[in-house]
């Protein structure tokens, strides 16, 4: 009896021997855990503080947890992405993936992480249409290899029969290109990518949104159901104290009406906030030769002029530095707002110095923002393009019409840096000129204050 137990407990352990270790043991074993992805707004692409997106910050936090490097890589499209999975290259694709019967043939599915509403959306200025019955007869894209395509043959085989739509592809057109040109009437997308692309086309609107959003999911090898486990762990335990709805809303962008509430407090803000920060900003300006209105405009984009103002991205201070960039300058505290807007200023002569010299003022100056905001490499492709469309690469307003298409994937692909908002920095180089244009109109009514330590020696 004893020797055909130790006869069973032996072929175990081969067939063990036999099966390997499991795709959760290999990770940890290399010690790095490979994450494939596609390089968009919503999932990663490198900002100009380092790289960004959803996935790339969940990407992270679970290769923290389990104590490993994380290698995350971008793949061109859906099918890449199931390529790197069935090769074994990728031990997780994260890009946002709702399950469809080819993605079940490839892999499994962990717990959603994510609920993303399904927006219906229109030619702005379009009479506003509210269910779905309202689509039948009407022109509807999508966008191949997307969710949305499972979505609507789940509605039409709910009863909505009548549904009818067109797959376009980046050689036919963007959906969204198409409606606001008027050559679709609607059209479906992700509620956070929307958030980004209606920077891209403002000529498109929110009609109305799906009765049910789509449940994003990590996807892994079949046999990697202790991977899988573990997945599920890790995202139970953001759910219970936040960190998951709180990182995943940090990856959003804040809202138009919100910016323009803030733009609205300049005002008062200069009356309440600058008479403090105003000696910094002119002993940065004696020492760097930029003026320190210019200065100030920029610190007021940044951060409202608030010494404790912090970004998702880990920027702090009056003018939002990272903790590389107030390291390499010298700066010992972040919220010190003499240190910081010296080490604002000395940045922004660092970034000045990389662009071409031939460059005039002013578009010196936006060219500098705009690094300032989104990285030097980022405006390089920016400017390239821009010659590509044979514009002047050398003057603002030629750039300033090309940056927002560093967002467009038809164009980011073929990009050195890849995938950047190129909204923002027109954004902010719009924002500095308004308010450099204030300060400057403000003239002799922004009164002359006594410096820091002439204020302290009086108050002795």
């Amino acid at each position: 009896m004893r020797g055909r137990i130790l006869a069973v407990l032996a072929l175990t352990l081969l067939g063990a021997c036999a099966r390997g270790p499991t795709p959760l043991e290999t990770i940890l074993s290399r010690g790095t855990l490979n994450v494939a992805t596609v390089n968009s707004p919503t999932t990663y692409y490198q900002g100009a503080h380092g790289p960004q997106g959803a996935e790339f910050q969940l990407a992270t936090a679970f290769a923290a947890n389990l104590g490993v490097e994380l290698h995350l890589y971008t793949v061109p499209d859906v099918a890449a992405l199931r390529e790197e999975l069935q090769s074994g290259r990728a031990d997780i694709v994260a890009a946002g993936v709702t399950p469809d019967r080819e993605w079940n043939e490839t892999g499994k599915a962990s717990a959603e992480y994510q609920r993303i509403e399904q927006l219906v959306v229109a030619q702005r200025g379009k009479p506003r249409v509210r269910n779905i019955a309202a689509l039948a007869g009407k022109h509807l894209v999508i966008e191949k290899g997307s969710p949305q395509l499972q979505i609507l043959d789940d509605l039409r085989a709910r009863g909505a029969a009548y549904l009818q739509w067109d797959v376009v592809t980046h050689a036919t057109g963007e959906p969204l290109a198409l409606v606001e040109d008027g050559k679709a009437d609607y059209a479906v997308v992700d509620a956070n990518e929307f958030a980004y692309a209606q920077h891209l086309y403002p000529g498109v609107a929110v009609a109305f949104t799906l009765p049910d959003p789509r449940a994003a999911h990590w996807i892994v090898p079949k046999r990697a159901g202790t991977l899988r486990s573990r997945i599920n762990a890790f995202f139970d335990e953001l759910r219970s104290d936040n960190s998951l709805e709180i990182l995943l809303a940090a990856a959003t962008p804040e809202s138009p009406d919100f910016e323009l509430q803030i733009s609205q407090r300049l005002q008062k803000d200069i009356a309440l906030e600058l008479p403090a920060l105003r000696p910094h900003f002119e002993e940065a300006s004696r020492e760097t030769g930029v003026d320190w209105r210019l200065l100030a405009a920029l610190g007021y984009v940044e951060s409202k002029w608030q010494t404790l103002a912090a970004s998702a991205d880990g920027a702090q201070g009056v003018m939002m530095l990272t903790s590389e960039t107030a390291a390499s300058l010298g700066v010992t505290n972040r919220s010190d707002a003499r240190q910081n807007i010296l080490a604002g200023a000395r940045y922004f002569v660092h970034v000045r110095e990389q662009i071409p010299e031939r460059i005039q003022e002013p578009d010196r100056t936006w060219f500098t923002l705009a690094a300032y905001n989104m990285g030097y490499g980022h405006l390089e492709d920016a400017r390239k393009l821009t010659q590509s469309k044979g514009k002047n690469p050398d003057v603002w307003a030629d750039v300033r019409k090309t940056l927002p298409l560093l967002a467009m994937d038809e164009y980011y692909v073929d990009l050195k840096h890849g995938f950047a908002r190129g909204w923002e920095p027109v954004q902010m180089v719009d924002k500095v000129q308004l308010f450099l244009k204030l300060l400057e109109w403000q003239g002799e009514a922004l009164a002359p204050v006594s410096s820091p330590a002439t204020e302290k020696s009086n108050g002795a």
